[in-house]
């Protein structure tokens, strides 16, 4: 059923949007013109929303504001903002009485006319996702990028063709739904994310799965090999499993050899595609992040449209970003960074020298025991900032290599502070990197906000 016919489907229905955010917001929009009868849910109040309240009410649109916007959900077709619970008792009750809940991402994983390439994990998403579009782009083939990154697709639905590929970053909240999987799935890694929102674990992890679950035979899902989780992935694969490593030769996938060159392995055949050290944005954990891509794009394009990319590409804004050098200083936003294991995979196993490094904000009920060591290991001032800062001091001390002092741990009340505190630690020749290891909700926005401002600061000394 193509989507036109979704939306003829969807007149005189009484839709809900819960939440207007971004993958929220234009349907609304696009839902009103079609003519269904809309009610935008937020939890913001009317003076919050300001002119938008305005313009969506001379739509037609029907408001339900402040703290009780889920109040008598009884709407036929619920669609969830994709950060909200899967079971709040709300949904689960309108699910009981007969609603249809929904989300952006899982109407358009059902009508979507092209292929879809989805890239999920708990690290490295954006820059695989991010790799991936800029190869299909290279391999001349019209790429449309989206998810948890970029514009929503459903809205563009319609300027989509069948010929073209679709890129799409996919979280954990927007695949705990879909009853669709895209026909090529990429789990980078998988460690505890989210557990704020999700009950458990187990349901963090079985909602990553949906990205693969629902392909056919004809499906090709991409596993790290390293990671024990995605590597218990294997036996639940469908249609063909690719893995990529860096520590152990695969039969079908990508890993090195001990030239550190990644090859693509085809039924034990190697093809040499370049050396690691030509991979322009540097970490091992970038290596696996272009492992991915390669499984996920190989048929797709070509060794070369790959090499082309990956000598080239300098990486995506707030993954260790060098913002600037100041007298022999260099100062890094690794804004992304929003769990400890994306702190430890990245800043801390880039140089070798040790850093001066800013972390802490939101608590998204993540442990931090595992960051100990490597922040005794690689850090020589530890400034800390935000709700988690005394677990994070806990995680270090109680570390088996933490000696008093080694590392200075300063406290800090806010980004600005933190910036000025590190411009008195530093000496030439050191690094300074905020890598938060937490997310930025407890200050900012969203972590982009919070890079922006810290560029903004580092760029004012």
């Amino acid at each position: 059923m193509p989507i036109a016919d979704f939306y003829k489907a969807m007149r005189e229905k009484q839709v809900a949007f819960c939440g207007l955010g971004g993958s929220n917001l234009p349907l609304v929009r696009r839902f009103a013109k079609e003519g269904a009868h809309v009610t935008a849910r937020d939890r913001r109040t009317r003076a919050q929303l300001g002119v938008l309240a305005e313009e969506l009410e001379a739509l037609g649109v029907q408001l339900v504001l402040g703290e009780g916007y889920l109040e008598n959900l009884t709407e036929d077709v619920i669609f969830r903002t994709p950060g909200m619970p899967y079971h709040l008792p709300q949904l689960d009750a309108a699910r009981a009485r007969g609603s249809a809940v929904t989300s952006e991402m899982e109407v358009f994983l059902d009508y979507c006319p092209c292929r879809v390439f989805g890239v999920t994990g708990s690290d490295g998403k954006t820059t695989t996702t991010t790799i991936l579009a800029k190869i299909l782009r290279h391999a001349g083939k019209t790429v449309h990028v989206g998810g948890n990154i970029g514009t929503p697709l459903l809205p563009i639905l319609e300027e989509i063709q069948p010929e073209d590929v679709v890129v799409a970053e996919l979280s954990s909240f927007q695949l705990i739904s879909v009853g669709h999987s895209p026909q090529v799935a990429v789990v980078t890694n998988m460690s505890p994310n989210h557990l704020d929102i999700h009950k458990d674990m187990q349901e963090y992890v079985d909602a990553k799965k949906n990205i693969f679950l629902h392909q056919n035979a004809f499906g090709r899902a991409v596993l790290n090999l390293d990671n024990p989780i995605t590597a218990g992935f294997v036996p639940q694969v469908r249609g063909e499993c690719l893995l990529f490593s860096r520590k152990q030769p695969v039969q079908n996938g990508c890993c090195l050899d001990e030239s550190g060159t990644l090859l693509f392995m085809k039924n034990g055949a190697a093809t040499p595609i370049l050396k690691e050290t030509e991979i322009k944005i540097p970490g091992a954990h970038n290596v696996e992040n272009y492992m991915a891509a390669i499984c996920a794009v190989w048929g797709y394009a070509s060794p070369a449209d790959i090499r082309a990319v990956a000598t080239t590409f300098t990486g995506v804004k707030h993954r260790a970003e060098l913002v600037r050098e100041l007298d022999g200083v260099r100062w890094y936003n690794d804004s992304i960074a929003t769990t400890p294991s994306r702190t430890m995979k990245g800043m801390l196993s880039l140089f070798p020298q040790k850093l001066i490094l800013i972390a802490g904000g939101y608590d998204k009920k993540i442990p931090f025991e595992p960051m100990g060591v490597p922040v005794c290991e690689h850090v020589k001032t530890l400034v800390l900032l935000g709700a988690t800062a005394p677990k994070i001091e806990a995680a270090v001390t109680a570390a088996e290599n933490y000696r008093p002092g080694a590392p200075k741990i300063l406290h800090v009340s806010s980004l600005e502070e933190a910036v000025q505190v590190c411009r008195r630690e530093a000496v030439k020749g050191d690094i300074v990197a905020m890598s938060p290891a937490c997310a930025s909700f407890d200050m900012f926005p969203n972590y982009e906000t919070r890079g922006d401002l810290f560029r903004q600061m580092v760029n004012q000394l």
